[in-house]
């Protein structure tokens, strides 16, 4: 015990450092003394093995609490000889990524358990009306996905028969290789960790265990929902392998372009086209809402853009926050000459001459003719 270093001046960190500090200083050790980046260099592995018993210690409170007050002594038995599994699983985090380590169940002495391949999560994409968009409304959608094989119940095997344990892990789903001075585990290639290989595979699914279908799934469209919204049904994904668990469908929705409306989040906008004689004078008309057709009193002297806003006539609000508004935009329309007749071109004449205004003086086809033949 008086030979070993003290577990702070190992990892090179002060005796406040953090949990994250301590972490970090162990990896940094852990990446430059490991065993496959020094082959048999034992001054290496002895480094390594010394910062792995400084971490084990001192990334667990308790036990750092105990050295901090009666040193080694206080932690014998805990050191490098006695780590836990739950230690494994920071190991297995910080050098992972390095080396491609899975520490797993390989200090725990059992068998690893195949919990089966999860379903892939699904995406569809559901074009809807403006008005189905601001109402809701109910949709059947068709989906295809993976779903369990009816003829071997998920298993892959041929229905006369069951599958087999792996002879290359023994049924574990891995296999153990000697790195340096560790015995890691990784996937057994034979069977992809599932422990278990099939001799008679299903006919039907080929002992894939999944075949494609097309399934009818109904979802319910709440009122509110626009484009870019996500619903996501939960267990309508494909089905996992081996019993794994299912995944989940997530419905996109995008909401067509309407002939007559403008969406701008829960409010709507419309366009209210109006002769000039209207705009001046004033007028009443009804104006189309996504709803149903409302009075709207057009004041005298109303100028093109004014806007009137009807309150409450818009799509109800996805998170209940009530509804939104529908907002009119006035368009003093300006025909063209050809458009009028002969009297309204002789109106707008006068008037002109009444505000003083010069204008075109030509006069129009069946003017010219009326003064030909007098």
């Amino acid at each position: 015990m008086a030979t070993k270093r003290d577990y702070y001046e190992v990892l090179a960190i002060g005796r406040n450092a953090s949990g994250t500090e301590i972490k970090s200083a162990y990896r940094r050790l852990a990446v430059s003394y490991h065993p496959d980046r020094n082959p048999g260099d034992k001054e290496a592995e002895e480094k390594f093995k010394e910062a792995a018993e400084a971490y084990s210690v001192l990334s667990d409170s308790n036990n750092r609490a105990r050295y901090d007050r009666f040193g080694h002594q206080g932690v014998t038995g805990q050191g490098f000889g006695g780590f836990d599994t739950t230690t494994f699983g920071d190991f297995a985090d910080i050098l992972g990524d390095f080396f491609g380590l899975d520490f797993g169940d390989l200090f725990s002495g059992g068998r690893r358990q195949s919990r089966g391949e999860p379903g892939a999560d699904l995406r569809y994409q559901l074009s809807l009306s403006l008005e189905e968009a601001a109402f809701g409304t109910d949709q059947v959608l068709k989906v295809p996905r993976l779903e369990s094989c009816s003829e071997c119940s998920g298993s892959g095997s041929a229905p006369d028969s069951s599958p087999q344990t792996c002879s290359t892990c023994g049924g574990y789903g891995q296999v153990r290789i000697s790195q340096g001075f560790f015995t890691v585990a990784r996937t057994c290639p034979q069977c992809r960790g599932e422990g278990r290989v099939i001799t008679h595979p299903c006919l039907q699914c080929r002992g894939e265990g999944r075949v494609e279908q097309q399934r009818s799934v109904e979802v319910k469209i709440p009122a509110g929902v626009d484009t870019g919204t996500r619903l996501r049904l939960t267990g309508e994904g494909e089905h996992g392998r081996r019993g794994g668990p299912t995944g989940d469908l997530y419905v996109d929705i995008f909401v067509e372009p309407h002939a007559h409306f403008e969406r701008e989040g829960a409010h709507t906008r419309s366009r209210l086209d109006l002769t000039y004689s209207q705009a001046v004078l004033g007028t009443s008309v009804e104006v189309e809402t996504l709803h149903d057709p409302v009075p709207l009193e057009v004041p005298s002297g109303t100028p093109d853009g004014k806007e009137f806003r009807l309150a409450g006539k818009g799509i109800d609000r996805l998170d209940g926050r009530g509804r939104g508004d529908h907002f009119v935009r006035v368009r003093v329309v300006v025909p063209q000459p050809r458009e009028l007749s002969e009297e309204q071109l002789e109106l707008l004449r006068r008037l002109a001459e009444i505000e003083g205004k010069e204008v075109k003086s030509e006069r129009g086809v069946i003017g010219r003719v009326r003064d030909l033949f007098g």
